[in-house]
């Protein structure tokens, strides 16, 4: 797929399309809140939506929506799943990042991009008025996410790579826990 049509976009350019891998690697806390290590497969869409007028702000749009199976398990549901949007600001070089996951929390991750990027990374923080974190009462009491970081890398027309930090105090430990996922994807379309 070329992404000549896509150029409004970006950095996000190169991330239109369907992406699929079973190379991704979720470090999280188990049930017992050890560390648990699952291998698994994702299937990422990512689609164009256009210009999203702001009033005097103009952002190109990005619907997504991920999901992920492990490999160690026989399950036809997956374990993970995300749906949010993309947007890129031309303007003040501003890629954004919003997302909900069916567990109760949403995330916008942000970060000064250029336009012609291969590389970058976004942040969030719990508590801050643009790029934050937000989640229901239980996440916030035992698993609460103080601070989201993410880095994508182009590697070419058909393969990128991230890699997620979400760093979480988990009731009943000391220290922040860094659960992090990271995979290389392969364009399907």
């Amino acid at each position: 797929m070329s992404t000549g049509s896509f150029d409004e976009y970006g950095p996000l350019a190169g991330l239109v399309g369907t992406w699929e891998s079973d190379q991704g690697l979720d470090v999280s806390p188990a049930p017992d809140r050890s560390v648990r290590k699952t291998p698994y497969r994702e299937r990422l869409v990512l689609e164009p939506m256009g210009v999203v007028d702001n009033h005097e702000q103009q952002l190109q749009a990005l619907r997504y929506r991920t999901m992920a199976w492990r490999l160690d398990a026989a399950e036809d549901n997956p374990f993970h799943e995300e749906h949010g949007y993309w947007l890129w600001d031309a303007e003040r070089h501003q890629v954004c990042r919003a997302f909900l996951v069916p567990r109760g929390m949403t995330t916008m991750a942000g970060g000064t991009v250029e336009p012609d990027a291969q590389s970058f990374s976004l942040a969030a923080e719990l508590g801050s008025p643009t790029y934050g974190i937000c989640s229901n009462p239980f996440l916030d009491e035992k698993f609460q996410t103080v601070r989201y970081e993410l880095s994508v890398q182009i590697l070419d027309a058909n393969h990128f790579e991230y890699e997620e930090d979400t760093q979480m105090r988990v009731g009943g430990q000391d220290g922040v826990f860094h659960h992090t996922d990271r995979n290389s994807l392969t364009r399907k379309s």
